[in-house]
């Protein structure tokens, strides 16, 4: 018996939205600016489903002119959609290249939608003895599944489910897949316009459909429901009708089943690639290649899920043979098909680089490297934390395609007489240092007692300032900007794991070619990026800014701070003791035992079994949504949820914090040593990572009783804590000129008492506490675009007085409307907004016509320049602050950035003057109609301290 032949159909734009949206907090842009996230995430989606299920016939069906029959039937279908983004209009032309290109049929019929086109091809198929899969988010589906058609949904996370006739039985609650239409037009579709019928939701529709089994039976029936929702039903029966006839996909579209249309056959590869390289989808090509080229093991895998009732759900694995995997004979295929690539690699370019060896080589080749104005180098170790990473060599170049390499030996006292060879160079103030993240190799010669000196220029952060948005890896660079792919880090020295190899075993011919190919291709980088600095005229943020605070920042990831490891212990057992206290109230309202953590388990609990909401949000994958913010919403009702976030809270901070930090002091310092990332957040603000010390909560007495566990190094110094208050308020207030408020702040006033007087109309002396807080609530929520729902839910305030209270706060301050008005204008005419320091932010979409996608962007136009300009003030304190503390031969050090706030260990009898010295630089770091302000604070551990 032959095995049932699969045809797979995917619904174009449901997966391209999908793929869009997958990726809008942090969408894919390349080198030109491109929004490349829906062509990405649809071209994932296909190959994944290629590559798992290895299909026989395959399609991608579209929409074109939306649906003529449901418009003449009801005009508002889909009337209230917003107009599609432009990332995902820019996208279909790529995205229909690429399915040309890839040889896969492409199915459109003006006036149909794809739902009717595929609907149509699947029961045409379905009576030719296929067995058809529906690629497709959408639920609205369900109602085509058969014994021979399936949905094969995209889950959230990864993966696909596959909905049968038993899966829809057990969603819909419904006898047949055909009553979901029913049921559609039951409830309605707030997507698609569907009115359905008033007051009928998924709890209703299912009870109707197992009462009375369709829209009609319900209809006919009206008589055995009772008050407002008989007289509803009555009234509405034309519309529930109408809903139905709107919810139904067409089955008799004008389109033919041939299935030799439909087989898979060999893509177009070098056509493939090219757009690949167009658009700059390096991983993407790689999976691309993988997918069409698999091994015997693949072969194996793909024939025995074929013979399957449904598809499988893991992805095959390539064998040692490679072949072509669609076409051809595979017994006796050996070979993948020949991919060009036009991409430039070390084995097809000139190139001399050299290995410097000892005596006179060496005297030769520090000659010539003191002659040279600007040089690239490039430090080689043994590992990547700085603090115990051995030198291994390090590489120069400053002329395109040349390089050297200089070896160094393992023995100590010989690497550090080598070090003194080069020193020269290393502490010359005339010759320029280029370098790929200048901070780690600035550090990693620091413990050879050595000295980056004279100016630098490193490749990441230029590249940040040029495109924020944009991984800023040398690999990446260089394939983006150089059009050449470096020899990966594992050809070298393996992957991750137990056989991977030091840098020190690697052959010296080898390293040699590897390591002055990143020197060579760093120094081609920074002549690239030199001119596009000023083009973007971010020359000055660039050398007064970000370069100075790499040297700052290096001195203090290497400082460290002392941690009180027996406090942290005591603290664990406290949190255990709360968690567990937490525990028995959650489980004695909820009347049984669960698994708090898990999210599908609390979900059952609290919306299943305790019924809290009548209708509760639910997640993609169909769960009830247990996200912080919906249960956040509904806390200050029901004290289950409240103890279900405070124990979320503490277990997190338990793991994340009083677990996890003794486990990462360096045990060569006995200190915790963060590592502050500059290229990280688009805003110009740092971030802090292993350990992240920015994160640690403080708005709870457990996540302050952390920061107790930072201490100074010793009985004789103390931790000096200096903050700027309230800097983004100045900040705003300054740039806006709204006179209220910058008087405000220059007479001393509480800003936010100040605001609830003007804003509720009373004396200053007469504010209540819940004036100040809702006034404080407004006063920072304005900077990140606050909505009444917004405010409605941080406060006591209902929604219609959150409205109200922002009305008049706009009232109050018009001058700050206007700016951010001004703000948002700047950003449409301009494309980007900038900070005091001109530090530019680029808004891709501040113009489109999507509602939600231009409100995202609307609100980064307000809150990027305050921000950001509060992280450059900041940056020019520390610069500052560290050169005093260097010139004046100081011992205190500065240890952690924490946003707005700086800590220092301070020796007890340079505390009057570090006290004078830091709030003078910080205050003064920058001038502007409202003074800056900066509170201090002293003590024996961070807690205490600020």
């Amino acid at each position: 018996m032959s095995e049932q032949k699969r045809l797979f159909l995917l619904d174009a734009y449901a997966l391209i939205f999908r793929g869009y949206y997958a990726f809008i907090k942090n969408p894919r842009i390349n080198s030109k600016g491109m929004d490349t996230s829906a062509i990405l995430g649809f071209t994932n989606s296909l190959l994944d489903v290629i590559k798992r299920e290895r299909p026989d016939h395959l399609a991608v069906c579209f929409d074109k002119g939306g649906s003529v029959s449901r418009v003449e039937m009801f005009e508002a279908y889909k009337a209230n959609r917003d107009e599609t983004p432009e990332g995902i209009k820019i996208a279909i032309p790529y995205i229909e290249k690429i399915l040309k290109a890839m040889n896969i049929p492409v199915v459109v019929l003006s006036g149909f939608e794809a739902d009717d086109i595929i609907g149509t091809l699947a029961k045409k198929a379905e009576k030719e003895g296929y067995k058809t899969f529906m690629v497709t988010p959408d639920k609205d589906f369900a109602q085509l599944v058969s014994e021979n058609i399936f949905m094969y949904r995209p889950m959230f996370g990864g993966g696909y489910e596959t909905w049968g006739i038993p899966e829809v039985q057990k969603k819909f609650e419904v006898e047949r897949p055909e009553q979901v239409i029913d049921y559609l037009g039951m409830m309605g579709d707030a997507v698609d316009n569907i009115p359905g019928l008033p007051g009928v939701g998924d709890k209703t529709a299912k009870k109707f459909l197992a009462a009375y089994g369709s829209m009609e039976g319900l209809l006919a029936n009206t008589h055995e429901l009772k008050g407002k929702m008989k007289e509803k039903v009555e009234a509405n029966a034309e519309l529930g009708i109408l809903s139905k006839e709107l919810a139904k996909i067409l089955l008799d579209v004008p389109v033919e089943f041939d299935e030799k249309d439909f087989e898979m056959c060999d893509p177009d590869v070098p056509a493939v690639t090219e757009i690949f390289q167009e658009l700059e989808f390096r991983r993407l090509q790689d999976n691309f290649i993988k997918t069409f080229t698999s091994g015997e093991a693949a072969t194996q895998t793909a024939h025995q899920d074929k013979a399957k009732s449904t598809p499988t759900t893991k992805t095959s694995a390539a064998g040692a043979g490679q072949f072509s995997l669609f076409g051809g004979d595979p017994e006796s295929a050996t070979t993948a098909p020949t991919i060009e690539n036009s991409r430039k690699t070390i084995a097809d370019t000139s190139h001399i680089y050299q290995t410097v060896g000892p005596g006179m080589a060496m005297k030769l080749f520090v000659q010539n490297l003191m002659k040279q104005t600007s040089v690239c180098f490039d430090t080689e170790t043994t590992g990547l934390n700085p603090i115990t990473a051995e030198l291994v060599g390090i590489a120069f170049s400053w002329e395109a395609g040349k390089g050297f390499y200089v070896p160094f030996p393992e023995d100590k006292n010989a690497a550090q007489e080598l070090i003194e060879v080069l020193r020269p160079f290393f502490e010359s103030e005339e010759i320029e240092k280029i370098g790929q993240n200048l901070k780690y190799d600035i550090k990693v010669l620091k413990k050879y007692n050595l000295e980056v000196k004279g100016n630098l220029f490193d490749t990441m952060l230029a590249h940040y300032l040029i495109n924020a948005d944009m991984r800023h890896n040398m690999d990446v660079l260089a394939e983006t900007y150089l059009n050449y792919t470096p020899v990966s880090i594992t050809e070298l020295i393996g992957k991750k794991g137990k056989n991977q190899m030091s840098m020190r075993d690697v052959p010296l011919e080898k390293i040699t070619e590897y390591a002055v190919e990143d020197a060579d291709i760093t120094f081609q980088l920074a002549q690239h990026f030199k001119p596009e600095l000023a083009e973007a005229k971010n020359e000055e943020l660039f050398n007064n800014i970000e370069i100075p605070l790499l040297r700052v920042l290096s001195d203090m990831e290497l400082e460290g701070i002392n941690l009180d490891e027996a406090f942290l212990n005591s603290l664990a057992v406290d949190l255990e003791t709360d968690i567990k206290s937490l525990e028995t109230k959650i489980y004695e309202a909820a009347d049984e035992e669960f698994n708090i953590a898990s999210p599908k388990q609390l979900g059952e609990i609290l919306f299943n079994k305790l019924k809290l909401v009548d209708k509760p949000k639910k997640t993609k994958t169909g769960q009830f949504s247990t996200a912080e913010d919906v249960l956040s919403y509904l806390a200050k009702d029901h004290e289950i949820i409240q103890n279900v976030l405070e124990f979320r809270g503490l277990s997190k901070l338990k793991s994340t914090y009083v677990d996890a930090l003794p486990l990462q002091v360096e045990p060569i310092t006995g200190r915790v040593h963060t590592n502050y990332m500059q290229t990280v957040a688009a805003t110009g603000r740092l971030a802090s990572n292993d350990p992240n010390l920015q994160n640690i909560p403080i708005r709870t007495e457990r996540g302050r009783q952390v920061r107790k566990a930072f201490i100074p190094r010793d009985e004789n110094h103390v931790l000096l804590a200096a903050d700027y208050s309230q800097i983004e308020l100045r900040i705003i207030a300054a740039l806006s000129e709204e006179t209220t408020m910058i008087d405000a702040f220059k007479n001393g006033e509480d800003i936010h008492a100040s605001t609830a007087a003007k804003v509720f109309n009373v004396p200053i002396s007469e504010v209540t506490r819940d004036q100040r807080s809702n006034a404080k609530t407004v006063n920072f929520g304005i900077i990140y675009g606050v909505s009444a729902f917004g405010l409605s839910n941080q406060t006591d305030l209902s929604r219609s007085e959150a409205k109200e209270l922002i009305d008049t706060y706009y009232k109050t301050y018009p001058k700050l409307r206007n700016y951010m008005s001004e703000l948002v204008d700047f950003a449409r005419e301009n494309g980007y907004v900038q900070t005091v320091l001109g530090r530019r932010r680029y808004l891709k979409d501040i113009n489109s016509r999507n509602a939600v996608v231009r409100g995202a962007a609307e609100r980064n136009a307000v809150n990027a320049p305050i921000q950001g300009s509060a992280a450059d003030i900041i940056k020019i304190a520390m610069i500052n602050i560290h050169k005093k503390l260097i010139d004046g031969n100081f011992k205190t050090k500065m240890l952690l950035q924490v946003h707005d706030e700086l800590v220092f260990d301070v020796p007890k009898d340079e505390l009057t003057a570090m006290k004078d010295l830091i709030k003078q630089e910080m205050e003064n770091a920058f001038t502007m109609a409202v003074p800056l302000d900066v509170e201090l604070g002293e003590g024996k551990d961070w807690l205490v301290a600020h």
